[in-house]
């Protein structure tokens, strides 16, 4: 809806999961005017739209997706609009196939339906997380393992974010706007 030449937009909690992270009291939010971002796991742009506004027309979002029809959606409905998003179609699990084309970034954000979600975060900010960056992590434990309680899934994928040196800043569940998620944010250790 426009007002006066402004945009008001509808950030729904149970589209996106940084939305219901917010909803659910987050306190650490990376994204800033002119920020840097990887995005893992971009699908249609519906959240990765909105960081696209939060960071302006200085930044820039580096939208990774791997499924070719949602990437299409991604590219003629959202990043066709916005400048400042840059489509890549590529599988989070494998950085070094994108990493010609993305620059060191503040903040990570991965929200793919895999197993081994933390593991592909740790590798992606190993290769283009700048120091002092913050990585965010919406945890969907029933694609990580639908035979274990969501508890230890999300302990689990803490368990790596740790190993590889990371400090968990903050631990959110999602519900009620998405079941058996977690949203995860943590920055490597100084």
């Amino acid at each position: 809806m426009r007002v006066g030449g402004l945009e008001f937009r509808l950030w729904d909690p149970y589209r996106s999961k940084l939305a219901a992270a917010l909803w659910k009291g987050l306190k650490t939010f990376p994204f800033q005017p002119s920020s840097r971002v990887l995005y893992l796991g971009a699908a249609t742009g519906t959240t990765a739209s909105h960081v696209s506004d939060i960071i302006g027309s200085e930044g820039k979002i580096y939208c990774v997706e791997f499924a070719q029809r949602v990437i299409r959606e991604l590219v003629s409905n959202v990043c066709a609009y916005r400048k400042n998003m840059i489509p890549l179609m590529a599988d989070a699990r494998k950085p070094e196939t994108y990493r010609w084309s993305v620059e060191k970034v503040d903040a990570i954000y991965c929200d793919i339906a895999q197993p081994e979600q933390a593991r592909v975060l740790v590798d992606n900010a190993e290769m283009f997380l700048k120091p002092g960056g913050r990585t965010m992590l919406a945890v969907k434990a029933r694609s990580i393992d639908v035979t274990k309680e969501p508890s230890e899934v999300f302990r689990k994928e803490v368990q790596v974010l740790e190993g590889w040196g990371m400090t968990v800043l903050e631990k959110i569940s999602l519900e009620p706007y998405d079941k058996d998620h977690s949203f995860i944010v943590a920055k490597p250790k100084a």
